[in-house]
C-alpha cells in the first residue's frame, strides 16, 4: 500500500471511528509500512508519525500464533485450489484477521477472494 494512501485512509477512518476504539495492527502491516517508508523523501517524518500512532493506548500490535499458522494453511490451500492466489504477506494478514474476527481496511481488491473475510468498504 503506498504510504500516502495509508495516511489518507487513516485520517478518514479516525474521523468515522475516533479513539479510543481499538485498532489492531498486525506485524505484517507494520513491515509493509516500513518497506514503503524506506528511502522515501518523508521517511523520517513517516516513521515519527507512525511511532506516535503506535503509542496510542487503543492501538494493539498482534503477532502470529500457531493458530494463525493453521488458518494461514487453510486460506493458502483454498486460494491455491481455486486458482486465485494472492501475495503471501496478504495471506498472513487474511489469516490473522480470520483468526481474530477483525475487519481489514485496504484498497487491495484481492482480499475479496478470501472466504469469510470482513473488509471495511469505507476506502
Amino acid at each position: 500500500m503506498p504510504t500516502r494512501d495509508f495516511w489518507q485512509v487513516m485520517r478518514r477512518f479516525w474521523m468515522l471511528f475516533p479513539m479510543p476504539r481499538p485498532f489492531i495492527c498486525r506485524f505484517l502491516f507494520l513491515e509493509s509500512l516500513f518497506a514503503g517508508f524506506a528511502g522515501g523523501k518523508r521517511e523520517r517524518r513517516n516513521k515519527e508519525t507512525l511511532t506516535q500512532f503506535l503509542l496510542k493506548p487503543a492501538v494493539k500490535i498482534l503477532n502470529a500464533t500457531s493458530e494463525t499458522a493453521e488458518v494461514f494453511g487453510k486460506v493458502k490451500r483454498s486460494l491455491t485450489k481455486t486458482g486465485t492466489p494472492i501475495p503471501i504477506n496478504d495471506v498472513w494478514i487474511a489469516a490473522h484477521a480470520l483468526e481474530t474476527g477483525s475487519t481489514i481496511v485496504t484498497y487491495d481488491a484481492h482480499f475479496k477472494k478470501v472466504s469469510g473475510l470482513r473488509l471495511w468498504d469505507g476506502v
